[in-house]
């Protein structure tokens, strides 16, 4: 059975203007200590996917469907229930860290409450816990700056240390949405080694929620591409990378700067993201797809599976460019 399963997860946001559909109709899953990639423009639904079985949407928010963690439904469960999961099970780091972290607080009391809380230790015990784990997410001399405040760190080491919470209840799930957002490329491949140590030493399955296709490459196993809160494309990372199988994943992977070809040219995908509370009767990309048919404008496509893929497209996959 996978760790976690999202089978047909819908969420809607009633605004003064009307409800506006963020997701539509997403199913996937991720086993213990895969690597899944969600990946699409600003807007698309990804984190919003996150949010809603996390628990954590905004109040004009609801969510329907199902997200089964170990077979049992986060969207049904009480908040108490819930935040056992989130504390020991499932966890997400943020791609601001200082949205998260208190910037009046040590790191180390900061550190040492979560696992106070939810491990009942002592806060000795518990400073000396969170010491091993920063040292684990490589922040330097740990334990003389656990003590430290979060504006005495980095950009990159403040999404260190919420990395390291994220941890200490060495949670089974990793959710990390845009954690590499507004880092230098330097840092960006620390944090996704830092990642990778993780799932290597912990066993932890991580979902990697972002819009830089450059992150995702030799990282997760595999790619989930969303556009207009609907999944475009599903497979292993290397496939879908090598041979797109739609041509909104096609689009993103030409619209990636190469360097490793002198021909190589910048390309874009004209057009601007779908109005959520308005989206098209038929593909939600048929407006801005260049190999559009007929049929895409009226009739939405089908998730079908084919071997190791999945895909939403009218057209033959022998014709994506």
């Amino acid at each position: 059975m996978p760790l976690l399963e999202i089978d047909n997860l819908r969420v809607t946001f009633s605004t003064a203007d009307g409800d506006v559909n963020a997701v539509n109709g997403v199913s996937f899953d991720i086993n213990q200590g895969e690597t899944l990639a969600i990946v699409g423009e600003s807007g698309s639904g990804k984190s919003q996917t996150a949010f809603a079985m996390m628990g954590l949407l905004a109040k004009n928010g609801r969510a329907a469907g199902a997200a089964r963690f170990d077979g049992k439904d986060l969207l049904t469960m009480s908040n108490r229930d819930l935040n056992q999961i989130r504390a020991r099970e499932m966890a997400m780091i943020f791609q601001d860290p200082m949205t998260s972290l208190n910037p009046y607080m040590r790191i180390s009391d900061q550190m040492a409450e979560v696992l106070m809380l939810h491990k009942g230790m002592g806060k000795a015990a518990a400073i000396n816990e969170a010491t091993k784990m920063l040292d684990a997410v490589r922040i330097p001399d740990a334990r003389a700056r656990i003590t430290m405040f979060p504006h005495e760190f980095s950009g990159g080491m403040r999404q260190r240390i919420m990395i390291a919470m994220a941890l200490l209840c060495q949670p089974r799930l990793l959710i990390a949405d845009e954690p590499t957002t507004a880092l230098d490329v330097t840092v960006q491949a620390q944090i996704m080694q830092v990642l990778g140590d993780i799932r290597r030493d912990f066993g932890t399955a991580v979902i990697l929620i972002t819009h830089d296709l450059g992150v995702v490459a030799g990282f997760c196993d595999r790619t989930l591409v969303m556009y207009g809160g609907q999944i475009m494309e599903e497979g292993p990372t290397d496939d879908v990378f090598a041979s797109p199988v739609h041509p909104y994943t096609s689009g993103l992977l030409k619209a990636v700067p190469r360097l490793d070809r002198a021909d190589a040219t910048l390309a874009t995908i004209a057009g601007e993201p779908p109005d959520m509370s308005r989206l098209p009767a038929g593909c939600p990309f048929s407006p801005r797809c260049a190999q559009v048919l007929d049929n895409c404008r009226a009739e939405r496509p089908v998730l079908a599976t084919r071997g190791n893929r999945r895909r939403a497209c009218h057209l033959p996959i022998k014709e994506v460019a």
